[in-house]
């Protein structure tokens, strides 16, 4: 028992340290993998070591290859840092080791998962009674939803999925638009679904899914039908007009699945939900609450309309197992997994209705200060829409914005990451961060600025 209170002492120390620095470290990290790896490999020491002295060799071995995600600078990707009521919460979940999968083996902290999941369905205005699983991530999140879609569209024609298998199954139409993440394709890969039955829709400038396309890709479309429509776009941040879209996905009697790792949470912005208007007619949508809502990895929320739909896909058997209705376990695909729903909880605690839209619309505004500063760096443009929190930029040539990329994470002032946008080199400015403030956004500006003039 003391070493355990030494351990966890020493862990707090070492972890206020880290977060106490992050303003004055490089956000990019200053080791490489290799530096890590002769830090950290070798063969397993025949003596253990005392364990408040691992947490300090840990943390000082590490440090030179962190990365300041907690911080106000971290724009690459699409990352959030972590709420100071999430991340309190998160490491009493380890501390808690609770097994979250059935609400009467560990019913208090599925109690507070539940009634996250409500208050999410609440603030993105989607059905009260729709099924809210936590998951790992993004990734899993689509792959719950598209779980639950495969064995309702089937179902509809007459085929019982989970006795009958995927063999001579009815072929599955699975629609996508051009700009989709590649996690809907890795999803569809795991339910058995391959590149050449899906079928791609053509995207306007900025990743949104043409209605008139998607009219043509199911005219005479029969049989069972899934299609995936996006809120926020991954490099641009755009929305599918879903307004336009869910009608004629809906002629076609197709189950509808909304990918909004990090735009679902626009709909609960009154001055940015224009973006998702229409969005709460799907069958399923997706969410990482690592993102936007800044609560630890790993936390992917998947919702599905009927939850008897994710029972369909997802409740498993065991006389060793309790029981109660509606478990955790019924509509995602684990059995025993840590309670991480409990920091979103304590983020949506803390943060309350207003809070939310507070930091909400602090992102988007950060990212439209972001991208004005940009702009008015001499042979910077941007070239995306900053209708939420994403801002894609270039110089003139795919030279010389490939190697403003490799400065700044030299420069180690911000990070962001590069990418293709329409053939051509880009980079990306992801606003996640509740820690982000107007002066780290001037900051980040005028060190582009610098490395900008010095090229």
């Amino acid at each position: 028992m003391n070493d355990r209170a030494k351990a966890l002492d020493a862990a707090h120390r070492r972890a206020t340290e880290f977060l106490q620095g992050l303003d004055d470290r490089p956000v990019w990290p200053r080791a490489s993998f290799d530096d890590m790896m002769t830090r950290f490999d070798g063969p397993l020491p025949d003596e253990g070591v005392d364990p408040a002295d691992v947490v300090d060799q840990i943390a000082l071995a590490a440090d030179p290859g962190l990365v300041a995600i907690p911080g106000g600078r971290f724009f690459g990707f699409v990352i959030g840092a972590t709420h100071p009521a999430a991340l309190a919460a998160d490491w009493l979940v380890s501390a808690w080791d609770q097994n979250s999968g059935s609400s009467r083996l560990t019913p208090a902290t599925v109690a507070m998962e539940r009634t996250a999941g409500t208050w999410m369905l609440d603030l993105l205005g989607l059905p009260p009674d729709a099924s809210v699983g936590f998951v790992t991530g993004g990734q899993i999140a689509n792959f719950t939803c598209l779980g639950a879609a495969r064995a309702a569209v089937l179902a509809r024609t007459g085929w019982d999925l989970a006795e009958r298998g995927m063999r001579c199954a009815p072929a599955i139409r699975f629609v996508v638009g051009a700009d989709r993440h590649g996690s809907i394709d890795r999803a569809a890969r795991y339910l058995g679904i391959g590149r050449a039955e899906v079928t791609v829709v053509e995207s306007d400038d900025q990743g949104r899914m043409r209605p008139e396309a998607l009219t043509t890709a199911l005219a005479d479309t029969d049989g069972p039908l899934i299609v995936c429509l996006q809120a926020g776009e991954v490099h641009t941040g755009a929305f599918d007009d879903f307004a336009a879209l869910m009608p004629i996905a809906r002629d076609h009697g197709a189950w509808v699945h909304v990918d909004g790792a990090f735009g679902l949470w626009a709909a609960a912005s009154p001055s940015l939900q224009h973006l998702t208007s229409g969005m709460a007619e799907a069958d399923s949508w997706a969410t990482d609450a690592h993102k936007t809502l800044n609560v630890p990895y790993d936390c992917g929320v998947a919702i599905v309309r009927d939850p008897a739909d994710s029972i369909a896909a997802f409740r498993t058997g065991g006389d060793y197992l309790i029981y109660s209705g509606l478990d955790p376990w019924d509509v995602t695909p684990e059995l025993s997994r840590r309670a991480r729903g409990v920091p979103a909880f304590a983020a949506l605690r803390s943060l309350g209705r207003t809070g939310v839209i507070r930091l909400i619309d602090g992102l988007h505004a950060n990212a439209v200060a972001m991208a004005q500063g940009l702009a008015s760096i001499t042979g910077v443009r941007v070239i995306n829409d900053v209708d939420y929190t994403q801002v894609m930029l270039r110089m003139d040539s795919d030279d010389d914005t490939r190697a403003l990329g490799e400065a700044i994470l030299r420069d180690g002032t911000a990070v962001m990451t590069g990418a293709e946008w329409r053939g051509h080199a880009t980079l990306r400015c992801s606003m996640s961060s509740w820690a982000t403030t107007p002066a780290d956004v001037d900051r980040t500006v005028a060190a582009i600025a610098r490395l900008v003039a010095s090229m």
